[in-house]
């Protein structure tokens, strides 16, 4: 049975969203994707202050 990727808690900082959701272990991590057209960033962290940090000093390489 495939597992259920659904996120919680999500908020935005600037063009980048922070979601919970648990990976394949169970595990509780925080993804931050950059939401902008052609960037492609993405992160798991394992503290929700990790990947606010993270979006706050994320800079898109694409203008």
């Amino acid at each position: 049975m495939p597992a259920r990727d659904s996120f919680h808690s999500v908020m935005r900082i600037g063009p980048v969203q922070i979601g919970t959701h648990r990976n394949r272990t169970g595990r509780t991590v925080h993804a931050a994707v950059c939401t902008a057209d052609r960037c492609g960033w993405s992160a798991d962290y394992s503290s929700r202050t990790a990947a606010q940090l993270a979006a706050r000093t994320h800079r898109c390489t694409v203008r």
